[in-house]
């Protein structure tokens, strides 16, 4: 691999992590300093906090993944330890997404205006997992229609399936 397209990548990746830890910060501060204080009551603070946790948790997942993902694209595998670590999120996450649903239906907001945020909220966190989890969905918009038709394995998915084992345990191509 040339230092050139490694060079773009790390750019590229820097943009990507900033981008999600970003998006991260700003809706938990766009929750907490504007919406909040005009939510009816408790139980729709709770309704929104229930679809805004996960989502916050995807975000910041990725945006650590985007960044630490610079010190290794084009030159090493994943580090196992880092691996383990996104096979646990990978598995966690949509338990996470469920006791918020759970939240959610708990704690239904009074109005439909905050009903539609929560669970809009909600699913955006569903498919920020599917996208970093499940199936790359996230390409540039010109290209969008026409592109995520191709099932294409996430990034994050690929460094898992190509991660260094960790010490002791056996490759998946090792017969034994």
């Amino acid at each position: 691999m040339s230092a050139e397209r490694r060079r773009v990548l790390r750019g590229r990746y820097l943009k990507l992590g900033t981008g999600e830890l970003a998006a991260a910060a700003s809706f938990a501060v766009v929750a907490v300093a504007l919406v909040m204080p005009r939510l009816a009551g408790p139980d729709d603070s709770m309704a929104l906090w229930s679809a805004l946790v996960p989502l916050l948790a995807v975000l910041a997942q990725a945006g650590v993944y985007w960044l630490a993902a610079r010190s290794w694209v084009e030159r090493a595998p994943m580090p196992a330890a880092f691996a383990a670590v996104y096979r646990v999120f990978r598995i966690a996450d949509p338990v996470l997404l469920g006791v918020g649903l759970a939240g959610i239906l708990a704690w239904w907001p009074e109005g439909i205006g905050t009903a539609l945020l929560v669970v809009a909220v909600w699913v955006f966190g569903v498919v920020e997992y599917l996208n970093y989890f499940v199936v790359r969905l996230a390409y540039p918009l010109t290209r969008w229609f026409t592109t995520v038709g191709q099932w294409r394995t996430p990034r994050l998915v690929q460094d898992l399936r190509t991660s260094a084992p960790a010490s002791g345990a056996r490759s998946h191509s090792d017969p034994n």
